[in-house]
């Protein structure tokens, strides 16, 4: 019985390791596989797509702004995921950030709130000469202290550019609020204070207006509320915003594309920063919020649950809905008449590709707006470097700047322009 049992084993025993060998090299290939897939490395690099009219003066910001009609070119090895880029994005903003010093300006609103923004003038020559100021506004829950707006600043002033970025009310750790309000997705107040400032106090500048993601929302829906808004803005650009809050949060509460994810991630950041002034918002006479509100916000784990029972009672909106429709600037944006530049990114996973039409539709309808949208670049991200490491300028930090450039030289070549009522161009061949 044991020479049977012995002869078996011996039978039998060889085969196992090509057995084991075979079911390593099956594990190898399905990971392998899963990165190759979640990293999108099969995905080809490519040009943006350009939406906009066939104008002469979309003719020459494109051929100025060469950039835009070039090949977008991520990192190797993981710059072709839009879940990497924004993560980089939001964990660490850029690489190697710059620390320019600016002055910190304070404003008094009529509601008792005190709004900031910092200045930092121009290190560098304009390339026309002339006296620019770029009007900046971030992101959610951002300010002139982080990261991606310390590269942009750095870059711009370099490039000539005298720059005002908006601290958004609440934001900034290290200041107190003066009254129970906080920023919201899309009230403009403090912008307008900001540009107003800025117009007294530099009468002889034109504005660059730029606003990246909640920011973007908020500079279009600045300009399109009131034409006013527009005297002495040569253009606005707008990154990786959503355009709707409405149809935003929609998608928002889908697991698609782990949307569901980051919303838990940013209602958790909207969390810390809200009860990090719990005593302005909570404990005033004047407040609108009670120890109900208070409670519910500790037990949110979305931004529509924030929204709802903190963020539309700051201006005193009755529902969700008429929130979200009041602030968001699809329903201002049509009355923007400057030069209007427009950025999204299809693989960005907090912005949905069906409010996407919202600035294609614009773009194929109006002279003065120009859609751009790149395969790859994620919220916010768009790295650009050889194999792993990214470069510490971006390729949309690179985009603003050539178009503003592009912009600026066209004014100086032509003095009369913008030279019909809607601030287009006169039509002609292209």
């Amino acid at each position: 019985m044991s020479a049977y049992v012995e002869r078996n084993a011996q039978t039998i025993t060889p085969d196992m390791p090509a057995v084991f060998d075979g079911m390593k090299l099956a594990a190898v290939a399905s990971v392998l596989y899963i990165i190759v897939r979640c990293l999108n490395l099969t995905s080809p690099t490519a040009a943006p797509k350009i939406i906009c009219r066939n104008t002469p003066l979309n003719y020459y910001l494109l051929k100025s702004c060469s950039i835009l009609t070039k090949e977008y070119i991520p990192p190797l090895l993981w710059g072709k995921s839009g879940h990497f880029q924004t993560a980089l994005y939001g964990k660490m903003g850029r690489i190697h950030s710059p620390h320019p010093h600016g002055t910190r300006v304070y404003l008094p609103m009529q509601d008792g709130a005190t709004a900031t923004f910092d200045l930092f003038e121009a290190v560098g020559d304009h390339p026309t000469s002339d006296d620019i100021t770029m009007v900046i506004c971030p992101g959610i829950g951002n300010h002139s202290e982080t990261h991606y707006i310390c590269t942009f600043v750095d870059y711009s002033q370099r490039q000539g550019y005298r720059c005002a970025v908006l601290n958004h009310l609440g934001a900034l750790p290290n200041i107190e609020l003066t009254s129970p309000r906080m920023f919201t997705y899309g009230c403009t107040w403090e912008f307008s204070a900001m540009v107003s400032y800025i117009k007294r106090t530099f009468p002889q500048t034109w504005l660059i207006v730029v606003g990246f993601s909640l920011g973007g929302n908020i500079v279009c829906k600045f300009l399109g509320e009131n034409t006013a808004n527009q005297d002495k803005v040569m253009c606005c650009v707008s990154v990786c915003q959503g355009y709707s809050a409405l149809r935003a949060h929609e998608t928002f509460q889908q697991w698609d594309q782990c949307r569901r994810i980051y919303n838990f991630f940013m209602a958790d950041n909207m969390k810390k920063i809200i009860l990090s002034h719990k005593k302005s918002l909570f404990e005033t006479q004047s407040s609108k919020m009670n120890v109900t509100d208070l409670h519910r916000l500790h037990t949110a784990t979305s931004l529509t649950q924030i929204d709802e029972n903190i963020m539309r009672k700051f201006h005193g909106h009755g529902s969700l809905r008429e929130y979200y429709e009041k602030e968001s600037c699809v329903n201002y944006i049509h009355n923007v008449n400057v030069p209007l530049l427009m950025v999204n990114s299809l693989d960005d996973p907090l912005v949905h590709e069906s409010l996407l039409t919202i600035p294609r539709t614009l773009a194929e309808q109006k002279e003065n707006v120009i859609f751009v949208l790149t395969q790859h670049g994620g919220h916010l991200g768009f790295f650009e470097g050889a194999m792993l490491f990214p470069q510490p300028l971006t390729w949309i930090d690179k985009v603003i700047v050539s178009y503003a450039n592009a912009i600026c030289q066209r004014k100086k070549e032509n003095l009369e322009w913008p030279q019909t009522a809607d601030g287009t161009e006169p039509k002609g061949k292209v």
